[in-house]
Order: C-alpha cells, then sequence, then structure tokens
C-alpha cells in the first residue's frame, strides 16, 4: 500500500521533530548535568583536615585556628584579636573551599596578571592542614558579568612561564570581605574599656 505524498511528509516531519527534542532537550540535558558535574574542585582535601586559616584582605589579615578545648566553638580568632569566632561564618569559608568547583581555567603570560585584578589581590586565603600541608588561593576581580572571580590556586609559575587562572564562584567575594566583628562569636564583640580615674587617696589627720 503506498502512502500519500502529504502522509509521508508529514510522518518524516514529526520523526524528525522527535529526534531534535530527544537530542537538544533530553540528551542535551544530560550531557549538561555531566559536564556540570566533572568541573574540577579547587581543591581535594577536607573540612576537618583543615587546622588554620589565614585570611588577609585589603583591610585586615584574620588569622583563625581550630579550637583543640572543645568543639563549642570549633574555631577561634588568633588575630587581630584574641577571641572565639563564628562558627557559622568559618563554615561557610570551608564549604566554598571544599565543594568551590572551577569553572574555567585560562592559560596566560605571568607578565598579565594585572589584567584579572592578581597583582594585587582582592584577598589570598592561606590553607594549613592538620598533616602540614598548605594550600593558598588569591582572588582577584571579578569577570566581565560579573558571574565568577579570577582566582590562582597554589599559584607556583616561574616568571616566564604561563599561569593557571581559574574562575571560581563570586560567593568567595561575600565569605571574605567582611567586618572583624562579624567573624567574631555572637556575644563576644569587646567594647573598649573606659578610663575612669582612680580615686585619690586623702590624707586623714
Amino acid at each position: 500500500m503506498k502512502l500519500p505524498r502529504t502522509t509521508l511528509i508529514l510522518i518524516l516531519l514529526a520523526l524528525g521533530l522527535g529526534g531534535f527534542v530527544y537530542f537538544h532537550e533530553i540528551k542535551g540535558a544530560t550531557q549538561r548535568e555531566e559536564s556540570q558535574e566533572q568541573k574540577q574542585q579547587i581543591f581535594s582535601f577536607a573540612a576537618d583536615d583543615v587546622q588554620s586559616l589565614t585570611v588577609k584582605t585589603k583591610n585586615v589579615t584574620l588569622n583563625l585556628e581550630r579550637n583543640g578545648q572543645s568543639d563549642n566553638p570549633k574555631w577561634l580568632i588568633k588575630s587581630p584579636i584574641s577571641t572565639p569566632a563564628n562558627d557559622a561564618i568559618v563554615s561557610y569559608l570551608l564549604d566554598l573551599l571544599v565543594k568551590g568547583k572551577i569553572d574555567r581555567t585560562l592559560s596566560t603570560p605571568a607578565n598579565q596578571m594585572s589584567e584579572f585584578g592578581l597583582d594585587q589581590p582582592e584577598a589570598t586565603i592561606n590553607i594549613n592542614l592538620k598533616n602540614q600541608q598548605t594550600h593558598q588561593l588569591i582572588l582577584g576581580k571579578a569577570d566581565f558579568n560579573k558571574r565568577f572571580l579570577y582566582a590562582q590556586a597554589d599559584a607556583a609559575a616561574k616568571p616566564n612561564e604561563n599561569i593557571n587562572v581559574i574562575l571560581v564562584s563570586t560567593d568567595f567575594a561575600n565569605a571574605v570581605n567582611r567586618d572583624i566583628s562579624e567573624w567574631q562569636q555572637l556575644g563576644t564583640e569587646k567594647l573598649p574599656t573606659p578610663n575612669i580615674p582612680l580615686p585619690t587617696p586623702t590624707n586623714s589627720k
């Protein structure tokens, strides 16, 4: 039995449309998910591996150390003041360091670091692990559409070699650009001690 030409054309169009939907919507979505999962993590350590952190911004250098005496708080600020840390704030930064992924990697000459804001970083995070290993994340400026930050992880390039510039989440900027009072455990903010003059002793006759 011979199908009418119009019917045959409609069948071919339906098959073509079905194939397009399959490859673009179904298979394409799967490939996009796989690509997202395959993005490389910035670091490979776990949160419990971290012993101390140094967060250096343009305003302050903050030294944080895991509290070896208690789990409450888990973290202590060692300098520029000595006080318990806000565990939620530190955990937020740790979570980014442990789970953060690299969106893209750019290979560029070392003399072009200024284009990415890496010659005068917005922040530098130094990480010391319990096994004595160290890691470093340098945060530069945001990319042109403000979706990512230019950064360097464990940079060790020589002056005449290319460097790897990575793009990481802008959440890192939110995590480190804080006033010192935000890093402190709630209720431990230190107030200045008032200058109260001492009483002058009187001579009794």
